[in-house]
This record gives C-alpha cells, structure tokens and sequence, in this order.
C-alpha cells in the first residue's frame, strides 16, 4: 500500500497544502476527530507521524481554553497505531480493533495552547508485532511526542485487531444490530461540571451514588466524540476520561491535575449494563481508578495527577 504523503503537491506558485489522513484509518467519522496528518517510515519498524491540534475542543482543551489535555495526547497516540496498522501493515479497512493497554506521561508545563493550532511530531517505535497465519493481528508500539522539538509526552498501547466474523462470534451476537439493545438513559443526577474539570454538562461521566470514591458512569451514546459512530460498547476513551474525572472529584480536591495514565482494558464494558467507577487505592501522586461491571472488572487505571 503506497505510503500517505503529508503534503499535497501544490500547483506552482501556491504555498504547500496539508491535509489530515483519511478519517478510516484512525476510525473516525467527523473529520474534525482526525488528528493525524501524514506519516513516515523511517525504518522496518520505526515512523514518524504529524499531526494538528485544534485551538479549541469540547474534551481536549481546557474549559479556559487556555491548555490541552492529556486526553489529547493519548487519542492522537491511539489513532497513530490505527493509521499504521492499516497503511504500514496492510490490516484491511472494516477489521475490529481492540485497545488492551493504554500508557501516556505529559509534561503539562509543554501543553499550552498558542496562537495557532499546534503541530506535534510523534516518533513511534514498534517493539512487537503478532502474526496469525501469516498476517499481523497485534502491535505493541511506544510513542515520543514532540512539540517544537520539545518532548512534550511519552506513550504506549498494545491492539489487536480481528475480521469481522471471528469479532461478531467473539460477541456472541451482540454486534448485530446496536440499536436493538434497551440502552438504559444516563442518570439524570451528575457531578457539578467544574468538579471534574467540564465546562458542560453533557461531558460529565460521572454520577453520585452517595458513596465516597464510586460512581455510576453515565454513558450517553449520543455524545459526539465518545460516540463519534455507533459502537456496541464502551470506548475506551470515554473510560480513560471517566477516570480522569474520578480524579479530580475524589475526596473534593479539585485541584488535582491529572497528566498521565497507565491503562489495561481487561474485557468488553457493555452498554446496557451499569458500569461502577472506583478509587480502589492511592499513594503519592497516584489514584488506582477501576471499572466494575456486575463481579467483573472491567478497566484500571493508574493515574498521576499534579497540584494545579
């Protein structure tokens, strides 16, 4: 498959003209989702991706406007291994991908947002890539993110992938018609927005269940981002931001800033089945954050967060 191409070629006498990558490769819809831009193979296993950051966002800037979020930086590395799987590894389009762990460390001092929309540069390197039957089926890849030539994150996410038959026989039939299933509507009752750092109410993931450090998650499939498409379950994102908001809202410290997440996604959170968010343990810098489904657990994640 012919490599993207980061610039397209200008007539003479224009200026150069970026475009992003095709929304399929990182499994977007709205082409405002699309972070990335271009990519280079630098080696057999080694790229070099760009891409945009907007100025301004629903999740990945700060109410203030003021920073981005390390939701930000950990979405541009999610999208970075879906854009290699299927233009660097020739995965086809219409495979089903699933996230099994999640890693991003940032520096929050490098986050500003500035007079225009930012344009980082993210080296990855992949360290593993299965095979079944003689195809790729998983890659575990780490990613340095620069701004400026500033390194400004580090990340690292282990996917795999699989066709659409084995993935609807893995489900048990639950991909076959989402709209079938009786969603139950996200409790009415949520946590202030500026107590899990949201300016809006329809991005609060959180409800009270009169209980310190639980929480019903609210799960709103008509939300544009989290559910930039229909999904037959929960995205990881929206699980990653629900513990970024668990964060900010336990013990009524709001000032606690979370910059990094050490996620492992361990089974499918359905959507027609409540999902407990949990402080389950913490030291130092660090809260333990899981998601429960019934006696199952669902998702952890080890956050680190910062006075703000």
């Amino acid at each position: 498959m012919p490599e993207l191409r980061q610039f397209t070629r200008a007539p003479a006498g224009t200026g150069v003209l970026t475009a992003t990558v095709p929304r399929e490769f990182v499994h977007r819809v709205a082409v405002a989702e699309v972070l990335l831009t271009g990519w280079t193979r630098t080696d057999a296993d080694r790229f070099t991706i760009t891409a945009q950051w907007p100025r301004t966002h629903q999740l990945h800037v700060s109410p203030d406007g003021s920073a981005y979020e390390p939701l930000l930086v950990a979405e541009t590395v999610r999208q970075c291994g879906a854009l290699l799987a299927h233009a660097a590894y020739e995965v086809p389009l219409g495979h089903q991908f699933v996230l099994r762990e999640l890693r991003v460390d940032t520096c929050p001092e490098h986050l500003a947002v500035g007079a225009a929309p930012a344009e980082p540069v993210i080296d990855i390197t992949v360290g593993e890539v299965r095979r079944r039957a003689g195809r790729p089926s998983a890659l575990r890849y780490d990613a340095v993110v620069r701004l400026g030539g500033e390194r400004i994150a580090t990340g690292g996410i282990a996917v795999t992938w699989t066709n659409e038959s084995v993935y609807r026989r893995l489900r048990g039939g639950r991909t076959a018609d989402v709209g079938a299933l009786r969603l139950p509507q996200p409790p009415l009752t949520l946590l202030p927005p500026d107590t899990v750092g949201r300016a809006l109410g329809a991005d609060v993931l959180l409800s009270p269940v009169g209980r310190p450090g639980r929480w019903r998650l609210r799960v709103d499939t008509a939300h544009p981002v989290f559910f930039d498409h229909p999904l037959d379950h929960i995205p990881g994102m929206l699980l990653l931001e629900a513990a970024r908001q668990a964060v900010r809202a336990h013990g009524g410290d709001e000032s606690r800033v979370p910059v990094s997440f050490h996620a492992a996604f361990h089974q499918y959170a359905e959507l027609d089945r409540p999902v407990w968010m949990e402080v389950s343990a913490e030291g130092g810098d660090d809260v333990q954050v899981v998601a429960l489904q019934g006696e199952s657990l669902v998702f952890e994640c080890r956050v680190g967060a910062v006075a703000g």
